[in-house]
């Protein structure tokens, strides 16, 4: 059951990258994540209402447990780290092509796992190493495929945001392991619902902040924004691809690492966006560098069995 949320989470997770790409098309960014969040929050926000002050959601899978300071102040540092994230993310979206964001994005399992060997102490195995390996090689032969665009990896910025969000979203994903393991396993033990629902409504906060102090006084100088319904679309796609992966996190036998890996698939379908309705070019050579990615990711999942 996991294993077939996981693959439907990365399917959703796809056509987020996808929408979030069209949103932020010739449009301000700060204003886009704003919103996304706040959709994000309206959400969850009738949840945690009906869990908090009804026995409506008893015992279903859409119940949101309740707790104090020494629980949300975990749920407040994830919503930190993914903001974080999404924020560099998104600039690094919306000016590179959406083929040369997604390989790099699909990296973030070989991240996880060599944060995992890190900070877990965890060994890789030789199928493993064959997996991070050939993740570097993609990565290298991606630089020269964006080169015929004009897009040199050592030196443009918006890659380094690229591949700090995905550095960041790796994080989160160990994170998320810490957080969901029963205490007993040495983790937090929180109730996957709360998790989601709160964070969201966490960085609503932070980005209503940050859309009061660094977007508006400047916005007649800047990137205009302009509504569009893509906007609506990245909230609730990545809205229900996250509750799959929170859910398959907190099913018996569930694998952070497989997961992790499974949901990077999305990239196909980020792939195939850009493909046919972003036009972008020199698709061949990405491609092959794609395809070396999900190798890797072949390899992550035997050596992870």
């Amino acid at each position: 059951m996991w294993l077939i949320l996981a693959f439907m989470s990365a399917a959703l997770l796809g056509c987020y990258d996808s929408f979030k790409k069209q949103a932020l098309k010739a449009n301000a960014v700060i204003p886009v994540l704003f919103l996304n969040t706040l959709f994000s929050s309206l959400i969850f926000l009738p949840f945690i209402i009906l869990s908090g002050t009804t026995d409506v959601l008893d015992g279903s899978i859409f119940h949101a447990a309740s707790g104090g300071w020494e629980m949300h102040k975990y749920i407040l540092l994830k919503a930190l780290i993914v903001l974080s994230s999404w924020i560099l993310g998104y600039f690094g979206m919306k000016h590179l092509p959406l083929t040369i964001v997604g390989p790099i994005n699909a990296t973030r399992p070989v991240m996880v796992l060599v944060g995992a060997l890190l900070v877990f102490g965890e060994r890789l195995n030789v199928w493993q190493w064959i997996g991070v390996l050939l993740a570097v090689a993609s990565f290298l032969m991606l630089s020269r495929s964006g080169k015929k665009e004009g897009i040199d990896f050592k030196h443009d910025h918006w890659i380094y945001m690229i591949v700090g969000a995905a550095v960041l979203g790796a994080i989160s994903g160990l994170y998320d392991k810490y957080l969901m393991a029963p205490v007993e396993n040495g983790g937090v033990g929180l109730d996957r619902m709360m998790v989601q629902s709160w964070y969201n409504i966490y960085q609503c906060g932070m980005m209503g902040v940050m859309l009061w102090l660094l977007w508006w006084p400047k916005h007649q100088q800047t990137t205009p924004f302009h509504w569009s319904w893509s906007i609506l679309g990245v909230s609730l796609f990545l809205s229900t691809a996250d509750f799959m992966y929170f859910y398959s996190l907190s099913l018996p036998d569930a694998m952070i690492s497989i997961v992790s890996m499974i949901r990077r698939g999305s990239v196909i379908v980020s792939f195939g966006f850009g493909a046919m309705f972003f036009h972008e070019k020199n698709l061949k050579a990405k491609a092959f560098d794609l395809a070396l990615v999900l190798l890797g990711m072949v390899f992550l999942y035997i050596g992870s069995r």
